[in-house]
């Protein structure tokens, strides 16, 4: 009897011990607030709006260790409409992310899934739309998926170890089209270093047929996309016309700055969409439109945030659009915002938006305003604002 309650409790022990060795999180963020425009269409709107400074979201991860310096990672994140209790990302349960890795601690991490791209990573988190500011101000038309609008599916990462301060990484994805290897393609590259008060991203995005492999890439998943129909781009007149591209190539830089209760940031990104004319389609090249050629953009933002109490942060950003190669649109876009943490968890924010447009945009026609993620204005200007509350859990 006595060799059998000590064989039970070095049973019950060794359980113990891989159960400590392993961790399941559930984790989650609840964004809501109320917003106004004062010009979609020609008219002013309020309008609840959830997931401003964060998408609305809620994930697992998970992690067990191996042995060895190695781990068995796992994340499920869906993102979803806290007003209506939608799913997000076209209605994929797991719409944000969805992966599965092995990690060593001397080789970098290996996933398999749904994942950000490497301008996402390494410049994305640099941008003020990421930090302080709402999605309102995010570049127009979220022209270079810095602000993650579009993930990657099917696909490989790597991530590498951080060495003296900096970490790369790199993505593919399969297109998976019998007899067309590049047909919906993705990859990327980019490297990140951050040190002391300073931080730095680089990264670049090339992505084939980007109407269907990216824009496309929703809970039907990406064969279900893969025929020509009609575009699946935003409706935001800055990029809309460029949805027949063959390639959508983007190269971004990153910097942040931090002295004292200061944070200086700036980053730069030059977007390509090749090859206009190249996807048949109905709807793919809007009437009057061009039909081919290529649409580029420069773009620049320049940034300040402020920590003015331990508790409240102010911030301030401008940022400049210029279309080249085919439309010559401008857009002149400035952002002002505040957010005060009630606890760890829980804060207020306040942020405004003023866009100002001028040239030819994507659609060959007189530019109008087009504030990220609402419709265009009917003028050259448009101006958008909210306030709301974010709980991280």
């Amino acid at each position: 009897m006595r060799k059998s309650l000590i064989a039970f409790a070095a049973l019950c022990a060794i359980c113990h011990a891989a159960h400590a060795q392993s961790s399941v999180t559930l984790y989650g963020i609840v964004d809501a607030g109320i917003a106004y425009t004062n010009n979609v269409g020609g008219a002013h709107n309020f309008f609840a709006n959830s997931g401003n400074l964060q998408g609305s979201r809620l994930g697992f991860k998970g992690a067990e260790d191996l042995g060895g310096g190695m781990k068995a990672l796992f994340v499920l994140e869906n993102g979803y409409n806290l007003y209506t209790g939608a799913l997000g990302q076209g209605g994929g349960f797991f719409g944000r992310q969805a992966y599965v890795a092995l990690q060593s601690a001397r080789f970098g991490t290996v996933a398999l899934g749904r994942q950000y791209d490497s301008v996402v990573d390494f410049t994305g988190a640099l941008m003020v739309a990421s930090q302080w500011a709402s999605g309102f101000a995010a570049h127009p038309g979220d022209l270079d998926n810095m602000n993650n609008s579009n993930r990657t599916n099917n696909a490989l990462k790597y991530i590498s170890p951080t060495y003296a301060g900096f970490t790369l990484s790199g993505v593919y994805s399969l297109g998976g089209q019998p007899g067309q290897f590049n047909r919906n393609q993705v990859w990327s590259v980019g490297v990140g270093y951050a040190r002391g008060p300073l931080v730095l991203g680089a990264g670049y995005l090339n992505v084939k047929d980007p109407n269907y492999s990216f824009w496309g890439d929703n809970a039907n998943g990406r064969a279900a996309t893969a025929t020509p129909s009609a575009s699946n781009f935003p409706t935001s007149r800055v990029i809309s016309g460029y949805a027949s591209a063959r390639t959508f190539q983007v190269i971004a830089l990153a910097a942040a700055y931090t002295y004292g209760a200061a944070t200086f940031g700036v980053t730069y990104s030059n977007s390509q969409y090749k090859d206009l004319g190249s996807e048949p389609g109905a709807g793919l090249t809007p009437p009057g439109g061009f039909s081919s050629g290529t649409g580029k953009f420069h773009n620049a933002e320049v940034s300040v945030k402020y920590q003015l109490t331990p508790a409240l942060v102010l911030g301030a950003a401008y940022d400049y659009t210029k279309g080249y190669g085919l439309g010559d649109a401008k857009y002149h876009q400035a952002m002002l915002g505040a957010d005060y943490s009630l606890s760890k968890r829980t804060d207020l924010y306040i942020d405004g938006v003023y866009q100002h447009a001028g040239g030819t945009d994507s659609t060959n026609r007189p530019a109008v305003a087009n504030i990220n993620l609402l419709s265009p204005s009917a003028t050259s200007n448009q101006v958008a604002a909210v306030i709301g509350m974010r709980h991280k859990f």
